[in-house]
């Protein structure tokens, strides 16, 4: 835990004051989840991104999406050579530990779509054969808001499979003007030093999943469930899955505070960030407020 406390600091040097978005970062990748980073341009989302995989010691590939790009421009194709008369795999960018998908929203659905069944099954098929990917595997996406011109919406199967969405927003007035006066990032990002191994991750990973959920809890996510679920609150309540993936990311949160148990905390803690980006509102108002207030309304057991 010492290591993943330094990294902790060491990401806060980069990205200043947004602490409960580092943690929550860390959350989501020790529960094994993909992260989706939604905000305007400029505030550190592809940084947050890059920093992540550098303090945590794991490969790191970046594919800035566009509107013209491929599957086979992230899966990778076979390639037939002359010289063996066979056909050669050439591996995508998916193929590594940390795939950053740039302005993910700027592909087209197809695009989006091939990234599925390696965010679900950690695993790519190309030509027919199944392809493993590394251990650990993250998908860290970033997203500019919907209403920006040449973005095309993530489908809600592919929103399912990002455990959180997260954003950024402005620095605090002291941390911008810290940002100002200060060296550029890239600079200070070159200088990190990984302080975990990816070995060492896969077993917090193991210690995550392990974390207690006493019957009380379960009842209190059960509850929380079952309230995104009244008629006309939502156009359509949380998942199973959902509840699932609720689980796992309160389980983070918990380790994260150095505890083997979860508690009433952990969830409120990390409930907007699991839940948000799978929910719409019947009146098409922002998710937020209504979440606010199921945590309010909602018996702690």
């Amino acid at each position: 835990m010492q290591s993943l406390s330094q990294a902790y600091r060491q990401l806060n040097t980069l990205i200043l004051g947004k602490p409960q978005a580092i943690r929550l970062a860390f959350a989501c990748l020790i529960a094994r989840g993909h992260l989706l980073i939604e905000d305007v341009p400029g505030v550190g989302k592809t940084t947050l991104a890059h920093g992540l995989a550098a303090v945590l010691g794991l490969e790191y590939r970046r594919v800035q999406f566009t509107s013209d790009l491929l599957p086979a421009d992230i899966l990778g194709v076979s390639i037939y050579q002359r010289d063996s008369g066979r056909f050669e795999l050439h591996k995508g960018p998916v193929f590594t530990q940390v795939l950053l998908a740039d302005e993910i929203n700027r592909a087209s659905p197809k695009v989006q779509s091939a990234l599925l069944e390696a965010m679900e099954e950690r695993q790519a098929s190309i030509d027919g054969d199944t392809h493993p990917l590394p251990a650990p595997f993250f998908v860290i996406a970033t997203q500019n808001p919907g209403e920006q011109m040449g973005t095309f919406p993530l489908p809600e199967s592919q929103l399912d499979r990002f455990l959180m969405r997260i954003s950024l927003g402005y620095p605090p007035r002291e941390a911008e003007r810290a940002l100002l006066m200060g060296e550029d990032r890239r600079a200070l990002l070159e200088r990190f030093q990984a302080t975990m191994a990816p070995g060492d991750l896969l077993a917090l990973q193991q210690k995550a999943a392990a974390v207690t959920v006493s019957p009380a809890l379960a009842d209190y996510l059960l509850a929380l469930l079952e309230a995104t679920r009244r008629p006309g609150l939502f156009a359509t309540g949380l998942s199973p899955r959902a509840g699932q993936a609720l689980a796992a990311a309160a389980r983070g949160w918990a380790l994260l505070a150095g505890r083997d148990h979860l508690l009433p905390e952990d969830v409120k803690a990390i409930f907007a960030p699991v839940a948000a980006h799978r929910l719409q509102s019947a009146s098409g108002a922002p998710v937020e407020p209504e979440l606010d207030k199921l945590l309010a309304h909602v018996a702690i057991p």
